[in-house]
């Protein structure tokens, strides 16, 4: 096994939308596309959110043109800026803050993220030799989204990324050298539409790989690093994604998958998978 605590339970890195001001259907821009039937500017709510901050369409989402709503993950930072940092005054009660919490939102969601995947790293067996390490930036990492709003804004979110990718990087390596032997580095890979079908992925870097509507179906992929991997439509029917690394709920909810495909502990299966 490379987990030591397979269960990424962390409920602080989940999204809480009840305890959340509908940050992200704010925040956030969107184009009609695919993944959403209208255009939306950032700082301009959706029309779709309610008076109460939830969403009006959320148990219809993929059917009303917004399957990209589906796909998108704060790891808990809505709710962390909502009652943590701005004390559970939301912008409509005081508009004067709007802009500012927006901002801080989108730095904090950035932050979360990398909380969510160091609290992985350090979950993983082979990586022991980094936990030191890991530990010190995971707690780095929750002291900065402790930050005032004033200076949520100011930080360089690209340069403490750069200094915890460094970590996770060397923390990939020793996963997948459990694989055994030598794997061709598909990091950024261009393998849009490929056909993977029943491919030996066991301890393949696909960190960023573009594997959108790549057929993968029963692919082995124990061991993968698969962080920011984009997995849009890809079939991991029958696929075996147990052991993989840095794999996301949005990574699979993005994803086609069915019955038969083996997923990490503590993910779970996409109610549109067959």
């Amino acid at each position: 096994m490379v987990g030591v605590n397979d269960q990424r339970d962390d409920q602080a890195l989940r999204a809480d939308c009840g305890s959340c001001f509908g940050l992200c259907c704010v925040a956030l821009p969107f184009s009609a596309s695919a993944d959403f039937a209208v255009d939306k500017d950032a700082g301009k709510p959706c029309s779709n959110l309610r008076t109460d901050f939830r969403c009006g369409i959320h148990t219809r989402l993929r059917q009303s043109g917004f399957p990209g709503c589906t796909v998108y993950d704060c790891f808990g930072a809505g709710q962390k800026v909502s009652q943590v940092t701005f004390g559970g005054t939301d912008w409509r009660q005081a508009p004067e803050t709007a802009s500012q919490m927006f901002t801080v939102f989108r730095v904090v969601r950035q932050l979360h993220e990398l909380l969510r995947y160091l609290t992985e790293a350090l979950a993983l067996r082979p990586a022991r030799p980094l936990h030191d390490e890991l530990r010190s930036l995971l707690d780095e990492t929750e002291r900065l989204t402790g930050l005032a709003p004033e200076s949520l804004e100011k930080l360089d979110v690209a340069t403490h990324r750069q200094d915890v990718n460094v970590l996770l990087l060397h923390a990939s390596e020793l996963v997948r050298a459990e694989a055994g032997r030598k794997k061709k580095n598909r990091r950024g890979a261009d393998l849009v539409g490929a056909r993977l079908k029943g491919a030996d992925l066991r301890g393949a870097d696909l960190r960023g790989a573009y594997l959108i509507a790549a057929d993968l179906t029963g692919a082995d992929l124990r061991l993968a690093d698969l962080i920011g991997a984009d997995l849009r439509d890809a079939n991991l029917a029958g696929a075996d994604l147990t052991g993989s690394i840095f794999l996301t709920q949005p990574q699979l909810n993005a994803a086609k998958g069915d019955l038969s495909t083996r997923l990490p502990p503590g993910l779970t299966r996409p109610a549109h998978w067959s």
